[in-house]
């Protein structure tokens, strides 16, 4: 489905294409088949959507900081490096009191990204807790009402 550039550059990998294909296709299911068969799949998809790694640490950066501080964070590029075709971006974040964390890559948004990650380790936020006991819990009790007794 995506193209040679995607496979070139490692976009076939991409959390956020995942995430977007699995939407797209719910979205589908939604309005060929309706509610109940859309919210069946996705129920059924939704411990496993759970577990997916979550890479967004400018987003859940951005969580914290306004939970805990009341701000979000200000991203700024300080610094590039190196020929256009393989340049490195240096980026900063800043909250509340000073510069939280900085990063590089070989774009803005990836520098911005290891920036953010730097900062929510230096926060103690970086892991992700698994599902709560609550919402498996619920998604089982909803998939025993729905399914009938083996």
């Amino acid at each position: 489905m995506l193209g040679k550039g995607a496979h070139k550059t490692g976009a076939r990998s991409l959390q956020s294409i995942l995430a977007n294909t699995f939407e797209a296709v719910i979205g589908a299911i939604f309005l060929d088949q309706g509610y109940r068969a859309a919210y069946k799949l996705f129920s059924r998809s939704l411990i496993d959507v759970q577990a997916w790694p979550d890479d967004n640490y400018k987003g859940r950066l951005q969580e914290v900081t306004q939970e805990r501080f009341l701000a979000t964070p200000q991203y700024e590029i300080v610094g590039a490096s190196g020929p256009g075709h393989r340049r490195e971006y240096t980026a900063m974040v800043s909250f509340g009191d000073g510069i939280r964390g900085t990063g590089s890559g070989r774009t803005k948004r990836a520098a911005e990204q290891v920036a953010a990650r730097e900062a929510l380790a230096a926060l103690g936020a970086l892991d992700h807790p698994p599902a709560s006991d609550e919402v498996l819990e619920a998604v089982a009790a909803h998939e025993a009402k729905r399914s009938p007794a083996n």
